[in-house]
Formats: structure tokens, sequence, C-alpha cells
């Protein structure tokens, strides 16, 4: 008997939990990224590990940046979370340790293979990923890769030719698909930069929406005042 959930389990255990409507432009993303999460997490090859953490968390906060209302985003989160059967706050445990971690030392130190990685926890993924020759990859872990290596070193994201080669590097460390985790982040930046001019333009349309709403409210109060000045002149009138 096949008891593996299925996307429209998952999105009806989402929807269950999170019972508010989810803002139309960021639709898309909840559900793009909770489709992602569980169809790596149905492939027998799939393993959970602080990378693909720090991914999934990097990817829903850059995407849900400017979602109103703000207080939304984490309930989101953890529905998404939740509808995998993932506990949120270990996803977002994972990411502040290998953020923390990469504030303070350098990235090719972090994602190494020797005894000389300064976490126990990190060490022992790295080193289980880069000797699993079933290892499934992931763009959401690549993007884990990714912002670890820009939070260690902002400039070398910054600047194309090192990213490049420490991306490189990394790949060869972890034995990753080069080409496909450059492809990936280059898609993951460029959706980034269309999600941000989608953000200004709503940004712009709700500034419009609102200036006309106020427009109407002060040309309300303009008529309801012209029409109460009126009034002692008319009386007058008919009194005469």
């Amino acid at each position: 008997m096949n008891n593996v959930r299925t996307v429209s389990d998952t999105k009806r255990a989402f929807y269950n939990t999170h019972t508010r409507p989810v803002n139309s432009i960021y639709r898309r993303v909840v559900e793009e990224l909770m489709v992602e999460m569980h169809l790596l997490s149905v492939n027998v090859d799939f393993r959970y590990d602080p990378l693909y953490a720090l991914g999934v968390v990097t990817s829903f906060d850059r995407f849900m940046q400017g979602y109103r209302p703000d207080q939304d985003k984490e309930p989101i989160f953890n529905a998404i979370c939740q509808a995998l059967g993932y506990d949120p706050q270990k996803f977002r445990q994972d990411a502040e340790h290998l953020l923390s971690l990469a504030a303070n030392h350098p990235w090719n130190q972090l994602l190494s293979t020797s005894s000389d990685v300064p976490d126990t926890y990190l060490r022992e993924n790295v080193q289980a990923i880069a000797h699993n020759p079933k290892f499934k990859y992931s763009r959401l872990f690549a993007i884990g890769v990714f912002t670890l290596v820009g939070t260690a070193d902002p400039n070398l994201i910054k600047d194309q030719p090192s990213r490049i080669a420490a991306l490189k590097q990394v790949c060869s460390t972890l034995n990753l698909p080069e080409e496909k985790v450059q492809k990936d982040l280059e898609l993951y930046q460029s959706n980034l930069e269309k999600m941000a001019q989608a953000q200004l333009v709503m940004e712009d349309l709700i500034k419009a929406d609102r200036k006309k709403r106020d427009e109407r409210a002060q040309a309300k109060i303009a008529a309801s005042e012209a029409a109460s000045s009126e009034t002692p002149k008319d009386e007058a009138t008919s009194n005469s």
C-alpha cells in the first residue's frame, strides 16, 4: 500500500494550519517553496542537513520581504514546515547557528571535510555530504551554501570571478554538480531581483490607492462642511 504523502496532502495541511488568506503576490512563492520541499522530503535519497535548513530559511525570508501583514510571515513559515512534518524551530535554530559560525570564521574553513572545522555538527554533516555518492542535491541546499559563503565574506559574493571560484571550490569539496549549482544560484538571484521589482510596483499601487482614498475622504469632508455652512443661510431666507 502506497502511503507516500502527495503534494495535495501537503497543501491541504498547510491551508488547514494557516487559515488566513495569503497575499496574492506571495502565494506563488509560498506554494513553490512548499512543493519543492515536499518533493525533496519524499525522495528516498534526501537527508535533512543544516545547509539545507539555511537555504530554506534564507529563501523564505528573502522572498517574503515586504509581506503584509508582517505578523503573518512567521505563522506562514511555521505552517509550511508543519505541513511537511518538520519542526520550524529546528530550521530556524540551525540557520542561525550557521550564520553565527559564518560571522566568525572563513567560509573555506566551514565548508571543509578536515578536522579543522570549528563545529562538530557542521563538520559531521559536511563530511557526510561529501562522502555520500547518493547525496540528493537541491536548489535550496545551494542557496544555503551561497548564504554561508556570503555571510562569511560579503565582498567575495559581490565580485563575480571570486564568487565563481569560491563556488567551484565548494563543489569540488562536497562533490556537487558545479554547473547546476551556478545555474541555480543565477536563477535565484534573478528571481530575487524580479520579486524586488514586483514589490516596488505593489508599494506604488498601494500608495496610489491610499492617496485616492484620502482624496475621496477629503472631498466628502469638504462637501459636508459646505452643506453645513449653506444651511443657516437657506433658513434665514425662508424666515424672511
